[in-house]
This record gives structure tokens, C-alpha cells and sequence, in this order.
């Protein structure tokens, strides 16, 4: 039986840059829209329809959360990335990285 991160990998790439943007610390959505784009350098553009599915799938398997947000003076629903949700980003972070390694090794790394 998978569990949630093995059932979930490899991230999709909307999935992962929601993680890697919460990774540089908590997010409304909007903010989380214009980090991905900037990350992605323009590929990934999150529509709200598909960051908010996403952002529920990701609360539902616990790795975000819902921070408290009373203090505000406009309430915003701010996401955090929890100790799972870091853990599947640092274990996707070495997938690629290894995906990037046998590229180079095999010598098709001059074509990146």
C-alpha cells in the first residue's frame, strides 16, 4: 500500500513550484500565482481554479496548512508548507537532480 508521498511522486509541475514557493516560507494565493510564474520563468501559469484544487489536495494530504490569519486587518487564507510537505519537496528535489545526472552522464548534458 503507498502512502501519500509515495502515491503522489513524481509531483506534477504545478504541484511541485506550490511547494517550492512554500518552501521560501508562508503565502497567500495570489502571491503564490506570481512566485510560481516567477520561478517557472514564465512556463507554469496557475490558474485559480487549479491552485485552489491544488491547494486543497495538498491540505487534505497534510503537507501544507492553514495558518491563522486573525491578526490581519484583511483576512487571507496564508499557506504553509509542513515537515511532510518539505520532505516530498526535498525528495522530488533529489529525483530531478538525479534525472539531471544521468542526462549528463550519458552525455546528453551539452544539449541542456
Amino acid at each position: 500500500m503507498k502512502n501519500s508521498i509515495d502515491a503522489n511522486l513524481p509531483l506534477s509541475e504545478q504541484t511541485y513550484f506550490i511547494l517550492l514557493s512554500l518552501g521560501t516560507g508562508p503565502k497567500h494565493g495570489y502571491a503564490i500565482i506570481k512566485d510560481v510564474l516567477s520561478l517557472s520563468n514564465g512556463r507554469v501559469v496557475l490558474s485559480v481554479s487549479t491552485l485552489y484544487t491544488t491547494l486543497k489536495r495538498l491540505l487534505d494530504d497534510k503537507w501544507i496548512k492553514l495558518i491563522d490569519t486573525t491578526d490581519s486587518n484583511r483576512p487571507r487564507k496564508i499557506y504553509e508548507l509542513t515537515k511532510m510537505g518539505g520532505t516530498v519537496l526535498s525528495i522530488e528535489i533529489q529525483r530531478l537532480g538525479a534525472l539531471l545526472s544521468a542526462a549528463q552522464a550519458s552525455g546528453m548534458g551539452g544539449v541542456l
